[in-house]
């Protein structure tokens, strides 16, 4: 039985990862250090499963290396990372203290275990790093250009990924995807906080005139291509993940809106509230994939209409989720400076 780390699987993405690692008989220990945004709810399916195992660790800790050594994974999925772009405009140096020094650490260990272990590093990055993308969609040679502190702290990680592979040929590979949806995110983000808003009849915060356009993925299709790129991944390489599909966000809130409907009675107050844009925002994000089906013969399955009423059925199943969380982190604005 092939054993895997996964760093931050506390997570949206990293819980949703490792839910699929186990459906694929793999054996995971679960690295997470159990901030605001890590939910041991989206672990509970798994958590008194023989092949899961849970340690709370900051990747910044040199510990890390005692893990490595000790349970001798064959491969690391680096999800650990502050990822809330109005946060890091309140707040950057958690980011950088995460995102860039937690990176640093984690290479520097993984450099000391490779040389007497094989093994593989996947680094999953954003599509952010690439900055505004007005026309046409970034490829993987596409210059970086990141507008917020955190897109250049996560920037910044992925160049020293890919210094270490140079440097040290150290094993690693590193994978830029859009924006995710679905079970198990943080209502901080668009689409569950506009779930959460609809669910308890409050008006729904879009910023600016909510023309800022994303590449939306369901996370499952994203897990799934992260596995192909640990099976398949050439070292050295940088893959870019996405569905080719964009929307802004008012459209999201409307087809959530629809789906909505046909589930439940709205209230009263569920209604769009433009409110002030936060500083920087970046107006359109946009991959070229075409990389990663080429040469790993990965597609995404779940388009935006099949993935948002997943998403919402999940949310409506289980309401409980967002009461373990802080209610503070569910309804605050940030990023207003």
């Amino acid at each position: 039985m092939k054993k895997i780390i996964v760093t931050g699987g506390l997570g949206f993405i990293g819980s949703n990862l490792i839910d699929l690692l186990l459906k694929k008989n793999y054996s995971v220990i679960n690295i997470d250090k159990a901030t605001y945004s890590s939910n041991h709810y989206n672990v509970r399916e798994f958590k008194n499963s023989k092949k899961y195992k849970f340690i709370k660790l900051d990747i910044n800790n040199k510990k890390l290396k005692n893990i490595l050594f000790n349970f001798k994974p064959r491969g690391i999925f680096n999800l650990a990372a502050e990822t809330h772009v109005d946060r890091s405009i309140d707040n950057p140096d958690s980011f950088i203290q995460s995102n860039i020094v937690g990176v640093y650490n984690l290479l520097e260990n993984f450099k000391k275990f490779t040389k007497k272990h094989k093994s593989k590093l996947i680094h999953i990055s954003t599509d952010e790093v690439y900055g505004d993308i007005l026309k046409g969609r970034s490829n993987e040679k596409y210059p970086y250009h990141p507008s917020s502190p955190y897109a250049a702290s996560k920037a910044a990680s992925d160049h020293l990924v890919s210094s270490y592979i140079r440097t040290y040929n150290l094993p690693a590979i590193v994978t830029n995807c859009s924006n995710n949806y679905g079970p198990k995110q943080h209502p901080e983000k668009l689409i569950p906080k506009l779930i959460y808003n609809i669910m308890n009849n409050k008006p729904l915060p879009i910023y600016g005139k909510g023309k800022n356009s994303r590449e939306w993925i369901y996370v499952k299709d994203h897990c799934e291509a992260l596995i192909k790129v640990f099976l398949k991944g050439k070292i050295g390489e940088f893959y870019n993940i996405g569905s080719n599909k964009n929307m802004n966000n008012l459209e999201v809130t409307k087809e959530l809106l629809k789906n909505s409907k046909k589930l439940f009675s709205l209230g009263r107050k569920v209604k769009i509230n433009f409110v002030k844009d936060r500083p920087g925002h970046d107006i359109r994000y946009a991959l070229n994939s075409n990389k990663i089906k080429k040469k790993i013969g990965w597609y995404p399955t779940t388009n935006f209409s099949k993935g948002i009423k997943l998403t919402l059925e999940w949310y409506l199943k289980n309401k409980s989720y967002y009461n373990s969380l802080s209610k503070k982190d569910i309804v605050n604005r940030l990023g207003k400076i």
